[in-house]
């Protein structure tokens, strides 16, 4: 058999030796794979998260816990007396630097408008003595305090560079003067009070108004005043009765009695009747315009007894009781001596 095959293993043609191929080689054992991780988040996470999600939530944990947390360190730290005391004087100390600087300090006060009583009294009210601070200086519970004073309408507070605090005051001006039961007052246009007088003859300038409730009806006063001009140096003043109307008062004991609505014109009407026939120049106490329709007078006495007189009735006495016949003889016999 060898001799019939000219190759002998392992030699090639020419008795060269054979290609070797290599074997296929075994494939290597796979690794074992790592398990994939669920993306899928556990329940605590998940609900965790749906509740960070609330604003309320989220507002605690961004805001009220770290809030809590301060005050609570804060309230550790001043649970001591010392600390808090320390605490406490430092910040005062560097409040009242600050407020006591020089650009602070009020030195002086400036009072414009105001009579010299109005001033003492406002300089009175001063919480501090000056030179203070301006923190020291509350204004406007200093206007509301300088306001409560009869005289002054109106005041302007203010603190200016320098160190200059400023008041300008607006007071009341006095139109009338009021007489009650418990003396005699100023009062402005508003029937505001200003100052009381001792006597009518402090201000005998300004006209006078007398009874209950005058005051209510200062501008009412005022409007007949100025409406009473042809009578005005006859007047002697408007007094209020029943706390409802006015009397017109004027010399020689007369008196006008106004109606409780539409006074100014009654007594433009009064004034009328003046003009035309001299109704205030004849011997009349009263003149009674309560009612428009049905206006009455009342005469004086000297009047009346000039008409008992020619009638043959006795006069009557200031009491308005008739005279005895002796009386009123005797009055004749020296009426007709002096006319003798």
């Amino acid at each position: 058999m060898q001799g019939l095959n000219p190759f002998h293993r392992g030699q090639g043609p020419g008795g060269r030796p054979a290609p070797v191929r290599p074997a296929p080689a075994r494939p290597a054992p796979a690794a074992p794979r790592t398990p994939r991780k669920d993306p899928a988040p556990s329940r605590l996470a998940y609900r965790l998260n749906r509740m960070m999600l609330r604003p309320l939530v989220r507002r605690l944990v961004h805001v009220g816990l770290p809030a809590f947390l301060a005050a609570l360190v804060a309230g550790i730290w001043l649970s001591d007396d010392t600390r808090r005391a320390n605490l406490t004087g430092g910040i005062d100390a560097i409040v009242d630097r600050i407020q006591h600087r020089d650009e602070f300090m009020v030195r002086m006060m400036t009072i414009e408008g105001a009579s010299p009583a109005v001033d003492k009294g406002l300089r009175a009210m001063l919480p501090v003595d000056l030179p203070a601070s301006s923190f020291d200086i509350d204004l406007e519970k200093l206007r509301e305090r300088v306001l409560k004073l009869d005289a002054v309408e109106a005041v302007d507070l203010r603190i200016k560079p320098g160190g200059v605090l400023s008041a300008v005051v607006t007071e009341r001006v006095p139109a009338l003067l009021w007489r009650h039961a418990r003396g005699i007052e100023l009062l402005d246009k508003t029937g505001h009070r200003v100052a009381s007088v001792t006597g009518r003859e402090v201000r005998g300038d300004l006209p006078i108004i007398a009874g209950e409730g005058a005051d209510r009806a200062a501008a009412e006063a005022l409007a007949l005043i100025d409406a009473a001009g042809p009578i005005l140096p006859r007047l002697r003043g408007l007094e209020r009765m029943g706390e409802r109307r006015w009397d017109v008062v004027l010399d020689r004991g007369q008196r006008i009695k106004l109606p409780e609505e539409k006074a100014l014109q009654a007594l433009e009407r009064a004034i009328a009747l003046d003009r035309a026939l001299h109704m205030l120049d004849r011997d009349l106490s009263v003149v009674d315009l309560r009612q428009e329709a049905r206006p009455v007078v009342r005469l004086g006495m000297e009047a009346q007894n000039a008409i008992r007189r020619a009638r043959g009735q006795p006069e009557l006495g200031p009491d308005g009781l008739p005279l005895p016949p002796e009386a009123t003889a005797g009055k004749a016999a020296k009426t007709a001596k002096k006319s003798g």
